[in-house]
């Protein structure tokens, strides 16, 4: 016998090694890759999410359901979810609004980076800082209120602060750059020979945007309103130094955070929690579905 069937044989009694047998096993390198995510999910998600609703089924008195029987039956509690909402809604719809035309603008710009920086810039300098500026911009004293008395448009200070117009505005400030990036995003990915081929049969700007663009956008579009929307939704630095905390922007989140925090109920804030999850999550799909209505994906195209 060689030496070469010699060397040979142990090879082939040896142990498959760890890779070959893992994917004998269906568990390939991206799979492995996914499991510290997975990890990072149930440690900072569902854990506390699991941990959430068990404590919001155990009322100090009462049944099982007492605290949720409390929140639908308190107006002063149950009336924060549309109060939430009328701010969401507008400033996300509006930030919607603004970032897909300026989204469009930039992308044909020579220095896109410079512009793309400035426009989100608010988001690195954090809701309280925004709201504190606000305050100093906005107030009965700020500059803006003195600019308009000074050139005689005014003749005592208009209140923008300190109820919802001051809380509108920081949301839309504050908002405004994570809908543009994402929206920036999408607008980029869309290959310009398309827009090129449409304008050569004929179409016009608007036909172009409407006809081309959209469709291929409402997928983005719809992601993008819900990311945002959430954000929106979870509003509460600005409600409270912006806005009439005990009024008309009494969110949500202030209602949870009084239940725990200032009547040390921390039963009912986990159950105030858990309906605010709800409401959100209720809207997202809400808009996934209307979205699906439209959009089958690029094998099945748009409906109608």
């Amino acid at each position: 016998m060689s030496d070469t069937t010699l060397s040979a044989a142990p090879r082939a009694f040896a142990r498959p090694s760890l890779k070959t047998r893992l994917a004998a096993k269906g568990i390939d390198g991206t799979t492995l890759l996914v499991l510290p995510g997975l990890v990072a999910v149930l440690a900072l998600f569902i854990y506390p999410f699991a941990y959430g609703v068990v404590d919001s089924l155990a009322p100090a008195d009462g049944v099982w359901y007492e605290n949720y029987r409390r929140f639908f039956s308190d107006p002063f509690l149950y009336n924060t979810i549309s109060a939430t909402l009328w701010l969401a809604l507008p400033v996300t719809l509006l930030n919607l609004a603004l970032a897909v035309p300026i989204a469009f603008r930039v992308r044909l710009m020579r220095r896109q980076r410079l512009l793309t920086t400035l426009l989100v810039l608010p988001i690195t300098l954090g809701t309280v800082l925004v709201a504190e500026g606000l305050l100093n911009f906005l107030g009965p004293q700020g500059w803006f209120n003195r600019t308009l008395i000074f050139i005689g448009l005014l003749d005592t200070p208009i209140r923008l602060t300190n109820n919802y117009w001051g809380v509108f505005a920081s949301l839309l400030i504050t908002g405004f750059p994570f809908a543009f990036l994402l929206t920036l995003s999408y607008v980029s990915g869309i290959d310009p020979a398309i827009e090129q081929a449409a304008a050569t049969l004929g179409a016009n700007a608007r036909r172009r945007f409407t006809r081309v663009f959209l469709p291929l956008l409402v997928p983005g579009l719809a992601v993008t309103f819900c990311l945002a929307f959430v954000q929106a939704f979870a509003v509460f630095p600005s409600a409270v130094l912006l806005g009439a905390p005990a009024g008309a922007t009494r969110v949500i989140s202030i209602a949870a955070y009084s239940a725990a925090f200032e009547e040390y109920n921390h039963s009912l804030g986990s159950a105030i929690a858990i309906i605010m999850g709800l409401v959100q999550l209720a809207v997202v799909l809400l808009v996934l579905g209307i979205r699906g209505l439209f959009y089958r994906g690029p094998a099945g195209g748009t409906k109608g």
